[in-house]
């Protein structure tokens, strides 16, 4: 009589008590969280359904979504928000699945063309290397080398500096991109790259690249994105998919992209060509007239010493009307003369350039009630931008339609214990509030003991956050707070400005490293900070995607409550259209999205079971307004105290020991 076939593997077989993944690992603990979000996303999967999965840190939702995701038997898409999480999934997740449990299939890892040697381009750089600093000059050698060798084009095997200003030249974009009438479009690094990816059966990706290659696909233009066909997506870190699908569904044009347009015109012909000089007076005009341009914008735009994002409305723009008109004729007549040529370099100029006029058309008319029109200083560049007001639409019409199986989680989706601001915001709901697909959600708490390992700190003696001497006082607070803990501290801003004077009135009064973001690429202060004692101000990318587990981090100061600025365009674009609605902004916008940001900051101090630590928000109003209710609803369930005496007692006093992770036999 013939042995039984083998079942095949399921979510509980693998994760469940007893599972495969406990006996092949000794120290791993069944988690009945990671378990039900599993089932929850298995469920998804099968029946063809939208699951918002919030997961509280330490769930192990990584697994509980890549489990069922690859016993799905559906090509999926992994997006993450960080290159840190991207990274674990594809460099430590999967091979433990696949090592550990056995589990079969084909993995692809996919970065931004931006990322890869366009060989097209090195060569052509190549002929007469042209540097920007004697500096990057002494990495050529290095860099030649590495092209005889490499075998994935990727930068990221090079030790190159961040600032690296040759690599834009050594690469190419989704604009710059020749496509399938490059010569080197079978030998590409991106072509090879897209090749593995469609042999894969999951694809691990960032929001950025997910939703640029969205964008281009959408735009009716042109189809060839990095991402082959897939079925499903899941998004992890999901809670930052509007911002980054708003950049990508809107508009840009700046100096920086018309001076890359003129300087590839010129090297798009040899110079022995006999069209050569016409392609490079018409080049040179369009650089001269997209100076100008830049040159009167910020004083026509209105830009401030302490404003780098500026509105842009009809009437604003219509002082740069003469300009942007010489560009306007300068682009068409580029664009006529390159369209009428063959050469796949000049079909690129000519498409590259018709864009931008039509673009700069969009964004001089400011007329579009679905659109913010904004202005940005960066650096030397200045921005022109246009970018869709809700993505809600966008997402319904260039992603819903096509798939019927998409995951959302994160550690933070849900505020005051509701899903709702995130799903309106998100487009799972239409304008009479209906869903447009079938919509489940899950809440599943974390494992760690929040009352045992965290204090949260609300002192209410402190001035408003909008008072005089706010920041002085707030100063003194955070020394008093680093001696409760020894430094070990990230102090978190809602503002550079308060940022930097906090960091002028405390660092030299401190007796510990003290660290500013912005000094040192980001990197950098981390490692810093993880091996010395020191005080970290910072502001913006530190609230969310920064993991120092251990002592290092045992305090976490945020300065007031996270409340986008009314100033922001985008955000006061935002508002103005939800009162259009005859809505409530600052409940049905404002208030859920600071929360779910304070949520992400407070995020910062447990990240493991041995955690623990101290989170002070020095902003009274969480606890003397009524919408406080909501902040302290949406926190973990940690120990309050407002004495920084009972503080320090409690942080210095006999630590219980730490019980086991929950564990179902």
């Amino acid at each position: 009589m013939s042995a039984p076939a083998p079942r095949p593997p399921s979510v509980d077989s693998l994760l469940g008590p007893g599972g495969a993944l406990e006996q092949a690992l000794p120290a791993y603990e069944h988690r009945p969280e990671q378990l039900q979000m599993a089932r929850a996303v298995e469920r998804a999967f099968s029946e063809g359904s939208y699951l918002l999965a919030e997961a509280g840190t330490g769930t192990g939702k990584t697994l509980a979504y890549l489990v069922p995701a690859l016993l799905s038997g559906r090509k999926v898409v992994v997006s993450t928000a960080t290159k840190t999480l991207q990274d674990q999934v594809f460099f430590k997740d999967l091979p433990l699945l696949s090592e550990k449990l056995g589990l079969q299939f084909e993995a692809a890892y996919l970065k931004g063309r931006g990322n890869y040697l366009c060989l097209h381009r090195y060569e052509s750089f190549e002929k007469d290397p042209q540097f920007v600093s004697r500096d990057e000059a002494k990495q050529w050698p290095l860099l030649r080398r590495w092209v005889t060798e490499t075998e994935t084009g990727d930068r990221a095997e090079l030790d190159l500096p961040e600032s690296f200003a040759t690599w834009s030249r050594l690469s190419t974009t989704s604009e710059t991109c020749l496509g399938s009438r490059c010569g080197q479009y079978e030998t590409c690094f991106v072509t090879k790259m897209r090749k593995r990816a469609e042999a894969a059966n999951l694809l691990v990706v960032n929001h950025h690249l997910f939703f640029a290659d969205l964008a281009l696909r959408s735009s009716g233009k042109r189809t060839e994105g990095v991402l082959p066909f897939y079925e499903a997506v899941v998004f992890d870190e999901a809670h930052a998919l509007e911002d980054v699908a708003s950049g990508h569904f809107g508009y840009s044009v700046s100096n920086y992209r018309l001076e890359e347009l003129s300087r590839d015109a010129v090297a798009a012909l040899p110079v022995k060509d006999e069209r050569h000089a016409t392609l490079a007076a018409l080049a040179q005009r369009v650089r001269s007239h997209a100076d100008a341009l830049f040159l009167q914008a910020p004083r026509a735009l209105g830009f401030s010493s302490q404003e780098s994002t500026v509105a842009l409305r009809p009437e604003t723009m219509g002082k740069l009307s003469g300009a942007l008109e010489q560009v306007r004729e300068g682009l068409s007549a580029l664009a006529s003369f390159s369209g009428s040529e063959r050469e796949a370099e000049l079909a690129a100029i000519h498409r590259r350039a018709e864009e931008m006029v039509e673009q700069l058309t969009f964004l001089e008319k400011a007329e579009s009630s679905e659109h913010v029109y904004w202005a940005e200083a960066r650096g030397k560049g200045i921005f022109l931008r246009a970018n869709p007001i809700d993505v809600a639409k966008e997402l319904r019409d260039r992603l819903y339609g096509a798939l019927d199986t998409v995951v959302f989680t994160s550690a933070t989706l849900a505020a005051d214990g509701r899903f709702d601001f995130f799903a309106k915001r998100m487009g799972m709901y239409d304008e009479e509030g209906q869903p447009v697909t079938r919509v489940r959600t899950l809440a599943v708490p974390s494992p760690f003991d929040f009352p045992r390992q965290s204090a949260l700190y609300l002192p209410t003696h402190l001035p408003d956050p909008s008072a005089p001497g706010f920041i002085e006082a707030a100063a003194e607070e955070i020394i008093q707070l680093c001696e409760v803990t020894g430094g070990r501290a990230f102090v978190l801003f809602t503002s550079l400005r308060n940022m930097v004077r906090a960091y002028e009135l405390t660092a030299t009064r401190l007796p510990y490293q003290a660290l500013l973001q912005g000094e040192r690429p980001k990197a950098q202060l981390l490692e810093s900070f993880r091996q010395t004692p020191s005080v970290l101000f910072a502001a913006h990318s530190f609230w969310e995607g920064v993991d120092v587990p251990g002592d290092a981090l045992s305090l976490v100061i945020i300065d007031r409550l996270p409340f986008a600025s009314p100033g922001d365009p985008l955000v006061a674009a935002r508002i103005r259209q939800i009162q259009a609605r005859g809505e409530e902004p600052f409940d049905q916008y404002q208030l859920p999205q600071a929360a779910l940001a304070l949520r992400q900051g407070f995020g910062r101090l447990i990240r493991t079971q041995a955690d623990r630590g101290i989170v002070a928000m020095l902003d009274r109003r969480i606890v003397t307004k009524g919408y406080g209710r909501v902040f302290l609803s949406s926190l973990p369930p940690a120990k309050r105290m407002e004495d920084t005496t009972e503080l320090s007692r409690w942080f210095n006093g006999p630590v219980r020991p730490v019980p086991p992770l929950r564990t179902v036999r």
